[in-house]
């Protein structure tokens, strides 16, 4: 099966090749130039990024005018920053932790403003639960969004944190598109196309884009691999000028393994106390011929634009998407610091060296479908000395998540067989379970629904500077676990203001709200309410006369409630009193300085939750900046670039055990050169190889970072 969508792969890039030849004679010379006005309008779009329809905020209002937080990471910057997943696409991004359990294959765990936040695809949702699906890649999208603070005005139950949204590459009417191949080290090979324009016969009402990669890679961590395949085709009709429809289909499969080792703190966040040693951060603990991680989804998306006319325009996306996931995998077992202690004191026996740990062996079959559809009318209109941006919407989705799995936690060992443990210092492989061992456990789990049903309406009113934004939405949510069948409605509300004076100054103050649905009665049989929260977020915004720019500052007050009691009597019904608050300060900045473009963010955070525990793996701060230098005369086409990533500490604790994380910097660099219609690029993320631990838990576990990689990229663009 997988052999043959390597087939279909090495297909679709063969396809790429050949349009690229047949459209040759269409193809103008790359010295062509457009109009100085044009060119200026996108300068300041790939420097401060634009949204559309399909974008985080569902309007094509300019961010500066937008009363609330909203970062855009456009494809040839993530591209020139050498970014190689979705996490790593907004490394550079102000109030987010990119990578919040360090190297990973699994997914992209990305968090802002201290919560781990939902991914959205051209503004529906498309991962709902763990590991039952395929990593977004970013070679099959535009840009790259991320909307901070609550957002259920917009999309219903979703994280207090914001949200993440990429938007596909979808067809053009000029023919173009670009060949290109990567070559890295842990023996990383790339190939991917991209080609669009119009149907050839089809007078320019139907336009095609074909979008495919091909990639087998290493890792850091031995026995660490991955194949990875994708073909996204997409259609475009446009039958007159007020009316567009697009099909983007999208096929991708994934081979690999686990990067996440879940090695111990001891030895990794601190040495161990009888040798006083650590171990090698990039131990495999799994086995070569157990583990694996294997993903595959399918997906079909529309998207619909009809202009009525001066006043309405109608829209739509909807989306069909499935998949699965098969899961294999051996890690140490969770027992906190001291692990070989507290066996040898548990059989009475100093039966384990410092550095041995028992294994757990875990098997799953994870599977997703989903059914979403967004409809939403946008009118702009005057009334008096009002102008309206008016947003009307009708959002539905139906979820099914399944997981089945088998759980063989510490391999036998507290019953005592002793076969599966490991020496993390001195592995050896070749020791795992008969596959008869996880049947006779295997848990064949119940498939979880939610249906969401949601209404919504918001107006961006501009009276002369003044924008004033109103939002209302209500939602029905119906979550079936098998068990239980569990009814939820909320309302949530935002509204802004925001002045825009003249010098470029757009102070603004902001109110948002978000709700997640939980499962369950609490003591009295009482259904639990959903989480709730609400945000108060003020800042300023400035987008500079004499050059193209953005800087943005934001201050923001989050408070959630509806949170398990950490006071509660121990029979006490009342046990959703407790509430979380976060605080914090973000500042970002991008700007196009003659030759030199550059991107600044910095942010703090104080975040506790009902305990008044720091929120896990969350930094304290975080800051970076970026410069990329492209000169002309005598050295036109050569480019080089920098950045510093700089992530604070992150505190772990439970009122037992508190395990501190110390901050890190990372630095990166970025050189190229483009001529006629070739570019080259090497980028090297974390050049100096700083080992590093991005977080540890108060299960006991770490997850170290990524290690220095190193990879050059030729491209070949073509088109007119």
């Amino acid at each position: 099966m997988y052999s043959q969508w390597l087939k279909t792969s090495a297909g679709a890039l063969a396809l790429t090749a050949l349009l690229t030849a047949s459209h040759g004679a269409y193809a103008q010379d790359a010295s062509a130039t457009s109009t100085e006005d044009a060119e200026a309008r996108q300068e300041t779009v790939t420097v401060t990024g634009s949204v559309d329809a399909f974008g985080a905020t569902k309007t094509d209002i300019p961010i500066v005018e937008t009363a609330r937080s909203v970062s855009v990471e456009p494809e040839d910057v993530f591209i020139e920053r050498g970014a190689l997943n979705l996490s790593q696409t907004v490394s550079y991004v102000t109030g987010v932790t990119a990578e919040t359990y360090g190297f990973s294959t699994r997914g992209d765990w990305v968090s802002s403003r201290g919560l781990s936040i939902p991914r959205y695809r051209d503004s529906i949702q498309e991962l709902f639960g763990s590991y039952n699906t395929t990593r977004v890649e970013p070679w099959t999208v535009e840009q790259v969004e991320i909307l901070r603070g609550p957002a259920s005005v917009l999309y219903g139950q979703g994280s207090p944190g914001g949200l993440l949204n990429v938007v596909s590459k979808t067809p053009e009417e000029d023919f173009g598109g670009s060949l290109a191949a990567e070559l890295g080290n842990f023996e990383r090979y790339q190939i991917a196309g991209d080609v669009t324009g119009p149907v050839p016969g089809s007078d320019g009402q139907l336009l095609y884009r074909l979008v495919g990669l091909y990639r087998n890679t290493g890792s850091q961590v031995d026995y660490v691999d991955e194949e990875s395949g994708v073909f996204m085709p997409s259609l475009t009709w446009i039958p007159s000028e007020d009316t567009r429809l697009t099909i983007i289909g999208i096929h991708q499969d994934t081979k690999g393994d686990v990067a996440a080792q879940f090695i111990p703190v001891e030895g990794t966040l601190f040495p161990h106390n009888v040798t006083g040693e650590y171990i090698d951060q990039d131990v495999y603990a799994g086995e070569p011929d157990f583990n694996f991680f294997d993903t595959k989804s399918d997906q079909i998306t529309l998207l619909g634009e009809h202009r009525v006319n001066d006043v309405w325009n109608i829209e739509a996306t909807a989306l069909w998407r499935s998949g699965e996931a098969d899961y294999q995998q051996a890690w140490p077992t969770f027992t906190g610091a001291g692990q070989s202690r507290y066996l040898n004191q548990y059989f009475g026996a100093p039966l384990f060296t410092e550095t041995t740990v028992a294994r757990t062996f875990y098997a799953a079959d994870n599977t997703s479908e989903q059914y979403a559809l967004d409809l939403r009318a946008r009118a702009d209109f005057t009334t008096g000395s009002l102008t309206h941006n008016m947003l009307m919407g009708a959002q539905y989705q139906d979820v099914e998540t399944d997981s089945n799995t088998a759980y063989y936690l510490g391999g036998g060992v507290l019953s005592g067989d002793f076969s599966y443990v490991f020496d993390l210092a001195n592995p050896v492989y070749g020791n795992y379970p008969d596959q008869s061992v996880l049947d006779a456990i295997y848990s064949d789990g119940t498939p979880q629904q939610v249906q969401d049903l949601g209404l919504y309406v918001s107006d961006q009113i501009a009276l002369d500077d003044w924008r004033f934004t109103l939002g209302l939405r209500y939602d029905q949510v119906e979550n079936d676990t098998g068990a239980v069948v569990q009814d939820d409605d909320a309302v949530s509300t935002s509204f802004g203001v925001l002045y825009r004076f003249d010098n470029g100054l757009a102070p603004y103050a902001s109110y948002s709200e978000s709700f997640e649905p939980v499962i369950g009665t609490d003591l009295a049989g009482n259904q639990l309410d959903p989480e709730e929260a609400r945000q108060y977020e003020f800042g300023l915004k400035y987008e500079p006369q004499s050059f193209p720019g953005l800087i943005t500052l934001a201050y923001y007050d989050i408070e959630i409630s509806n949170l398990p009691n950490p006071n509660a009597l121990p029979n006490d019904a009342a046990q959703q009193q407790g509430i979380s608050t976060l605080r914090g300060l973000e500042l970002e900045a991008r700007m196009q300085l003659d030759n030199v473009f550059l991107q600044f963010a910095a942010s703090t955070i104080d975040a506790e939750d009902p305990d008044g525990f720091k929120l896990p793996g969350q930094p304290n701060g975080t800051a970076s900046a970026w410069a990329t230098w492209r000169p002309e005369g005598a050295l036109n086409g050569f480019r080089i670039g920098g950045g510093i990533r700089y992530v604070g500490e992150s505190v772990a604790e439970d009122g037992t055990v508190r395990y501190v994380t110390p901050d890190y910097t990372l630095g990166d660099l970025m050189i190229g050169y483009e001529w006629d219609r070739w570019d080259f690029q090497i980028n090297a993320r974390n050049i100096a190889d700083e080992e590093y631990l991005t977080s540890c838990l108060t299960r006991g576990d770490c997850f170290p970072g990524l290690r220095r990689t190193v990879v050059a990229r030729l491209a070949y663009e073509f088109g007119s």
